[in-house]
């Protein structure tokens, strides 16, 4: 678990310096979009070849891998002064990330106690979200108010990645290598039958609440400075752990539901979440947008963890790296395509009128889960681990 929250803390930590890159370096709206494009681009083709790496190599072999890649991108982010350093480091962060999701949080599945039953889809769903929101606070820290401003973040994540990765050398193997690596880099993604139907649901779910992720990313920085009037490194930080650390807290609370049930109620939170964030953005109104953005995130946390739960129903171990392939997938597909053509719209059309468009996908996104949302079936011998 360390781990997994270490490789999305290091992955957030250019964010608080996007507005410094558009100040002295010239970057526009639209690289950065296009370097969270390059992110999203990485963890794709990761998903793609390497999705399946660590039922043959091992969770250890991979986990291990994928930190030292991250390593190796926080190391190019010390000296980024065009976009073509900004992109190649994105890029291989994405690739290390796209490792990661799949052997890290495999690796947390196979370690979990079976009760409570949501105890591994939380873990290894709001992982990401928990590090992911303690790299972006930290790193605006560091970058406001530390030394080196542009490079003391990239120092330490590295620093914590190599801890991480000795944690993982000293910690025990749950997925002995098998024969077949060679094979497994043949791209495929494999989500088993009895929970297929859940897959356009989660589908809408993943996408829709990964997308507002990316905005805050390519969008946020310039947003909060433009139109919420602030130029503070650490509250851009906080604004973006203000999306995505609610999701951990959200999490459990969908648990005590069944999974269509929160998949519904998280994505009406979610979408109320969408409706405050552009009303503020339209009044110019920072603790309204901050508000806002803690109720999306409490319900992004919701209904991804339920939609986790669901896919996850009945998993056997070789089972559990090719569906976070395809969770990751769906995830960082959507991502990338949007935040592709929001880049290039934004040399057109406003930031606001780019919220706006992002809003409307949280509604088309949230009727599609009310009115299909569905649970796994049951299976009648009760022996599922991760079952409802």
């Amino acid at each position: 678990m360390v781990s997994l929250v270490a490789s999305f803390a290091a992955l957030v930590t250019p964010i608080p310096l996007f507005n410094t890159y558009r100040a002295e370096d010239g970057f526009t709206n639209a690289d950065i979009a296009l370097a969270v494009v390059a992110n999203s681009v990485g963890t794709i083709a990761a998903l793609l070849v390497l999705g399946q790496l660590s039922n043959h190599l091992g969770r250890r072999r991979a986990a291990i891998a994928s930190l030292g890649l991250l390593v190796l991108g926080c190391l190019l982010l010390l000296n980024v002064h065009d976009i073509g350093t900004l992109l190649a480091a994105r890029l291989l962060m994405g690739v290390a990330v796209g490792l990661a999701s799949s052997s890290l949080t495999s690796y947390i599945v196979d370690a979990a106690p079976s009760r409570p039953t949501w105890l591994a889809s939380v873990a290894s769903s709001q992982g990401p979200m928990l590090g992911l929101s303690v790299g972006a606070i930290a790193s605006g820290a560091l970058v406001q108010f530390g030394p080196w401003p542009r490079h003391l973040i990239y120092l330490v994540a590295a620093a914590l990645l190599v801890l991480s990765a000795v944690l993982i050398v000293i910690s025990p193997e749950t997925a002995h290598p098998t024969p077949g690596a060679w094979r497994s880099l043949v791209p495929r993604v494999r989500v088993p039958a009895r929970v297929r139907h859940l897959l356009p649901v989660a589908a809408a779910v993943f996408v829709a609440t990964w997308t507002t992720g990316a905005f805050f990313q390519a969008f946020m920085p310039a947003l909060v400075e433009d139109q919420l009037h602030t130029h503070s490194s650490l509250i851009l930080g906080l604004v973006f752990a203000a999306y995505m650390a609610p999701s951990v807290l959200g999490a459990p609370l969908g648990g005590r539901f069944t999974s269509a049930a929160a998949q519904r109620t998280g994505m009406l939170i979610f979408l109320a979440g969408w409706i405050g964030i552009i009303a503020a953005v339209d009044v110019g109104a920072l603790a309204l947008f901050v508000a806002a953005t803690i109720v999306a995130g409490a319900g992004q946390g919701i209904a991804i963890s339920a939609a986790t739960r669901g896919l996850l129903y009945g998993s056997a171990l070789a089972d559990r790296a090719p569906i976070f392939s395809a969770i990751y997938l769906l995830c960082y597909v959507g991502a990338a395509i949007l935040s592709f053509i929001s880049g290039q719209l934004s040399n057109t059309f406003s930031l606001p009128q780019i919220a706006l468009g992002y809003g409307t996908l949280a509604l088309v996104a949230t009727v599609i889960t009310v009115l299909a949302a569905r649970n796994p079936h049951i299976d009648p011998t009760g022996n599922s681990r991760l079952g409802e």
